[in-house]
Parts: structure tokens; C-alpha cells; sequence
């Protein structure tokens, strides 16, 4: 059985942002709505098929393939948006960790070559070096162990999202 999330309207144009100019099909969900759908779908199992229910005080006046294309069509675009910004997250990691590398390597190299010997002053410079070469090393790392695994579990639900079936019901 579908997990259930029910909203309920006064009218179908509530479910829609009222400044988008698009057709029907391609409008975004109005935020507060958005929002609604999206924190009760994550109250759901991962692997719970969903179905949204609008409750609406007033009479539909059109049919309801619309309004059940244009959620799937907004929830299907979100999760597009989110894996462009992944694979551009992928892109800044690579090239941050090209560069974290190539200084943390040269920190290394300099510690190495320029500051060998004895002497407090030259093992505070050397371990300066080291320290300074772990903190260019931060932002690849903080992509690869933090950042990207949120953006996959928020397109994840939002693909769930686009695969739901809406339902709309006229309560009196």
C-alpha cells in the first residue's frame, strides 16, 4: 500500500506558485506546498511508494490528468536540477582536490628541502608547512566525505516524488 500524504486546498490554484507565468503542465509548486509534500514524504520508508491526496473545498473545473502531470513534471525537474548540481559539486571536488594535492605536495616538498635541520624555528616552519598543506586539503575532502551524499538523497526522494500519484477529491 502507497504511503499517504494529504493536503488540503480551498482550490486547485493554491497547490500552484500564483507568480509563475508557465502553462499548467510546467508551473512550480507554490513553496509552502512544496514544502508540505516534501516533509511528509521524507516521514515515509525510502522504499514506500507515495501517493498525494488534494482535499479541495471547491469544485474542480478541470480534468485531474493535469494536476497529476504537473507535480510529477515539477518533482521530475527538481531531481534534474539536483543532479546538475551534483555532478557540478563532482567538478569542484575533482578540481579542488587537483589543487590540494599539487600545494599540499609542494608544503611537503618545501618542508623537505628548505627546512632541513635542526633548529625550533625550523620545526615550527616545517610543521606550519604540514598543517598548511592538510588545510588546503579541506574543501576536497568536506565534498568527498560530506556534501555530495545529502544532494543524491534529496534527488532520490524527489524522483520518488515525481512517480507518485495525485488524487484529487471535492470535500463538502
Amino acid at each position: 500500500m502507497p504511503a499517504l500524504i494529504e493536503l488540503k486546498l480551498t482550490e486547485l490554484a493554491q497547490l500552484f506558485n500564483s507568480m509563475d507565468p508557465s502553462p499548467f503542465h510546467e508551473r512550480d509548486l507554490d513553496h509552502d506546498a512544496e514544502e508540505f509534500i516534501v516533509s511528509w514524504a521524507l516521514e515515509h520508508p525510502r522504499d514506500d511508494d507515495l501517493h498525494l491526496t488534494l482535499h479541495l473545498a471547491q469544485p474542480l473545473t478541470s480534468p485531474i490528468q493535469p494536476v497529476q502531470e504537473s507535480v510529477r513534471h515539477y518533482f521530475s525537474y527538481r531531481a534534474e536540477m539536483l543532479w546538475r548540481e551534483f555532478r557540478q559539486l563532482m567538478k569542484e571536488g575533482r578540481a579542488s582536490l587537483l589543487i590540494g594535492l599539487t600545494f599540499m605536495t609542494s608544503c611537503q616538498l618545501a618542508a623537505m628541502l628548505l627546512l632541513h635541520g635542526e633548529g625550533t624555528a625550523r620545526s615550527v616552519m616545517r610543521e606550519g608547512l604540514t598543517i598548511l598543506g592538510w588545510v588546503a586539503m579541506w574543501r576536497p575532502l568536506e565534498i568527498y566525505l560530506y556534501r555530495w551524499w545529502p544532494l543524491l538523497a534529496r534527488k532520490r526522494l524527489y524522483d520518488r516524488l515525481a512517480r507518485m500519484t495525485v488524487d484529487v477529491r471535492q470535500t463538502i
